[in-house]
């Protein structure tokens, strides 16, 4: 063993979570190390080639208000880009890219290899350096030992990882790729409990042998889109998506060899993601169904590849030929890659704290798949959460925690270390009770001052931030004081709007609650002293319209900030607390709440509970009190 060098920080790991946390641990000023199985694939997607969706798109501009890399980077390389849900509420809408997952991999790898603070390195850690109860470092295979003050794993789905295809099985991470073995060992040594999950892919097929004359196209928007506040170039040369749809004969197929597939012949002993199932479970679960969706996504500009989306599997290769073949489109499909399963260990998320480091060992954090999620946003949502307080706690900076209000990263890593998960977590918009403040469009209002604090959003972006914030709030100033007379010219457009007349004089912005009114027709009506650009007119019109709508869920966040705002002691004794259920004490001293907000929330936890829990801690303040 030789010593390879000191850090700040050691990410181990270099997928989506991992670039993240050491781009973001970087910017914060800690010199941060970066170890990674293979240099070729960082930032790669061993699953679907896309980026955002319901929720996770909004999860990408969030990432990206706090100064993070995957929505610029996903912006550079992307073949296709949908605003989804156009036709609902702002609350629900979201953007969804198509990846090049190449050109995406090789963007990311120049990002970092280019990030001041940033060593990257290849190599595998065999065993984390943990001296009295402190994580201090980590031993490679080839015997570097690397030291720092923290030390974030963001190992995905490679802990013990194992392929399953068929009754075949070996040992094997995404693509391929070497499993991780002993870390995950060590880890279950040091105490912390671990859980055996999985998830799927679908078989990747030839582009030049499908026939998409019987499919649907699925084209990407006319309008330029981005997740980045700061993409200023778009790409317009996109590439369409294909949809088509399994049948009769298909779900018989699989009815006729569920025995052979790793989900039901017992091979399999992890728990996989109900919100993104294999087709199996599809067709088991849902057999009042006579089809299912399949979307036929290109993998890239320079690849035949195309990803069978929907049609994930662990049937063996020549069953995945036969299914293919009763899929109109893909008659003739010849498989590049079979699809497969693959299990692999995850920490028990109730371990960590808000901050993503662990309760049983000091300064050492985990982020990704390993807490038990799925999804690339997921991931590189709480590697940028784990990068800026793994750095917060080398350098003794102020750490960041989310409430659930403030972004969907907050309702994600609340979820996690309160609830936990029985199955791989995926976001989803009802997760979050306030998502009408949590919307894709406005993700930089929530979120850009609090990157800035943290030093990872330039005095530029800033500058233009505070910019754009400024012309939203004298825009709707100056509707809330403008009144529109209803003159000859108003009663017209109101009229071809299909709008009932004006009867006196109104204000521009309440002229604008209407529902057949846009902000295009008050801009007509009462023109802007200056331009201003689709962004700024955007947030006019949904504050405006949405005013009402937005206070109450202002005044349902304030009701629940009073119960995070009482804090529960560091050495609170559960068990000295009478009357609290049994099952509720396990729970609270399982999780270890920080305030009564969070013990609110855990399962098991019932409101009489909470009351007796708030009794005790009142009558703790008042003794303190008096004995002061």
């Amino acid at each position: 063993m030789y010593d390879a060098g000191r850090y700040d920080v050691i990410v181990i790991g270099a997928g989506h979570a991992g670039v993240e946390a050491g781009m973001a641990a970087a910017k914060r000023g800690a010199k941060t190390l970066m170890l990674t199985l293979n240099l070729d694939l960082i930032a790669f997607m061993p699953c679907n080639p896309s980026v955002g969706g319901p929720a996770k798109g909004v999860v990408v501009r969030e990432i990206d208000a706090l100064g993070g890399w995957m929505g610029k980077t996903i912006d550079k390389t992307h073949i296709q880009m949908r605003l989804l849900n156009t036709s609902k509420g702002p609350a629900v809408r979201a953007l969804r890219a198509q990846a090049d997952k190449v050109l995406y991999q090789q963007e990311m790898k120049r990002v970092i290899e280019n990030q001041e603070n940033l060593t990257l390195r290849q190599g595998m850690v065999k065993e984390l350096v943990v001296e009295d109860g402190k994580c201090k470092g980590v031993i490679t295979e080839t015997k570097a030992r690397y030291l720092a003050d923290t030390v974030i794993v963001t190992t995905g789905t490679f802990m013990r990882g194992k392929v399953l295809i068929g009754d075949i099985e070996y040992e094997s991470g995404p693509n391929n790729q070497r499993s991780t073995v002993d870390l995950s060992e060590q880890l279950e040594e040091l105490g912390l409990e671990m859980v055996r999950f999985k998830t799927g892919t679908p078989p990747r097929v030839n582009s030049h042998t499908i026939d998409y004359s019987k499919t649907e196209i699925q084209p990407g928007d006319d309008v330029p889109r981005a997740f980045s506040y700061e993409t200023t170039e778009y790409i317009t040369d996109q590439i369409p998506c294909w949809l088509t749809y399994t049948g009769e004969f298909t779900h018989q197929i699989i009815d006729d060899n569920l025995s052979k597939s790793a989900m039901y012949s017992g091979a399999e002993r992890g728990t996989g993601p109900r919100y993104c199932p294999s087709i199996e479970d599809k067709v088991v679960r849902f057999n009042d169904k006579p089809r299912h969706q399949i979307f036929l996504e290109p993998e890239g500009r320079k690849t035949d590849e195309v990803y069978v989306q929907g049609l994930s599997t662990s049937l063996p290769e020549d069953v995945q030929n036969k299914l293919l073949e009763t899929i109109p489109g893909l008659e003739k499909a010849e498989i590049m890659r079979a699809g497969y399963a693959i299990e692999y260990d995850a920490v028990v998320p109730t371990q960590l704290w808000p901050t993503l480091e662990t309760k049983l060992i000091d300064g050492l954090f985990t982020a990704g798949q390993i807490n038990g999620t799925s999804g690339y946003e997921e991931a590189a949502a709480q590697g940028i959460m784990a990068g800026i307080n793994a750095a917060a706690k080398a350098l003794d900076k102020e750490t960041l925690i989310l409430d659930r209000s403030q972004a969907y990263i907050g309702v994600l890593i609340d979820d996690l270390v309160t609830k936990g998960t029985e199955e791989p977590y995926r976001l989803l918009t009802s997760r979050a009770e306030y998502r009408l403040l949590l919307r894709h469009d406005n993700a930089d209002l929530r979120l850009t001052d609090l990157g800035y604090q943290m030093g990872l959003i330039s005095e530029e972006r800033y500058g233009q931030f505070n910019d754009k914030k400024q012309s939203i709030e004298q825009e709707i100033k100056r509707l809330e004081s403008t009144i529109i007379k209803p003159s000859e010219e108003v009663q017209q457009v109101i009229e071809q709007l299909g709008g009932s007349q004006l009867k006196d004089g109104v204000r521009a912005a309440d002229l604008l609650k209407r529902p057949e009114v846009k902000y295009s027709t008050i801009k007509q009506l009462v023109p802007a002293n200056t331009e201003l650009n689709d962004e700024v007119e955007e947030q006019v019109e949904i504050h405006i319209k949405y005013a009402g709508y937005i206070k109450k869920s202002n005044q349902q966040v304030e009701r629940m900030r009073k119960m995070e705002d009482k804090k529960i002691p560091d050495h609170i004794d559960y068990d000295d607390i009478q009357g609290i259920a049994t099952e509720a004490r396990e729970k609270l001293k399982t999780v270890r709440p920080l305030s009564v907000g969070q013990a609110s929330r855990i399962s098991g936890v019932n409101p009489a509970d909470v009351s007796i829990l708030l009794v005790y801690i009142e009558q703790g303040v008042s003794r303190k009190a008096s004995n002061e």
